[in-house]
């Protein structure tokens, strides 16, 4: 499939001036207030080890805002496109809806990356560079991966209300799958009942599918010292994540009737 490049570029500009005109930007400049509010106050509860406790709260509580803000952009802006008929406006210039995917997908990838960038930087302040710097770009892939699962569920999904709790749960299983299989093989489970078989297949089943979500953004990557390759398993992860959920999304987006 031919898609041309420069509409796909101008749909990615206007997603990410979307973020803009609806004072996204601003909402992540409070979230940076706050994260600096919350080191502070983390600081001064710690008796010991006052950086690592800084880091590890703030970190974790800055990637749970990012995500969820992000899927409540991403969801409401592809809905009010529905609504207010840009869609089938765009679509019916000569432009395949591929492209039109393929530039919202963009646009939305910038935007990730102007969420994750300034809350690398304020972790900077007491963390090392070293350990920001790959916890920032952890939590652009996750971002990444974030954006396309709410392409999905918004374009699956006629109410708004669906689209975020889809995606919701879809995330938080992927957060805390891990944890739930450890639970389903550990030994306080009878695995001789055939319910606590079935159970447990079930969890391993979703495992298999699912994104392993905890190793995204790991709090750890800033109080020790990292490699770089680190990295790996979380780059291939959303590479294949991303290619598998857009897949879907540009079925259900070529079946629909304008």
């Amino acid at each position: 499939m031919n898609i041309p490049l420069s509409p796909v570029l101008t749909i990615a500009r206007y997603t990410a001036m979307e973020a803009i005109r609806t004072r996204y930007a601003w909402l992540i400049l409070v979230l940076v207030v706050t994260g600096m509010a919350i080191a502070a106050f983390t600081g001064d509860l710690a008796i010991t080890e006052t950086s690592q406790t800084q880091s590890a709260i703030t970190a974790s509580l800055l990637r749970l805002a990012a995500v969820l803000l992000l899927i409540l952009f991403v969801t409401t802006s592809v809905h009010r496109d529905f609504s207010d008929k840009s869609v089938e406006l765009m679509l019916s210039l000569p432009l395949p809806r591929g492209g039109y995917y393929l530039g919202k997908l963009c646009g939305y990838v910038l935007v990730a990356a102007g969420t994750a960038a300034p809350l690398c930087l304020l972790l900077a302040l007491f963390t090392p560079a070293e350990a920001s710097v790959m916890w920032g770009l952890s939590l652009l892939l996750e971002l990444i991966l974030v954006c396309a699962l709410s392409l999905l569920f918004a374009f699956a999904f006629s109410q708004i209300t669906a689209s975020i709790s889809a995606t919701l749960l879809f995330y938080l299983l992927g957060r805390s799958i891990a944890a739930i299989q450890l639970m389903a093989h550990g030994p306080l489970v009878n695995q001789g009942q055939p319910s606590s078989r079935l159970m447990t297949g079930l969890v391993d089943t979703l495992a298999f599918l699912l994104p392993s979500l905890n190793e995204f953004s790991r709090s750890a990557w800033l109080l020790y010292p990292v490699s770089a390759m680190e990295l790996a398993p979380v780059l291939a992860q959303t590479l294949v994540y991303v290619t598998l959920l857009s897949g879907i999304a540009l079925f259900d987006l070529y079946r629909k009737n304008f």
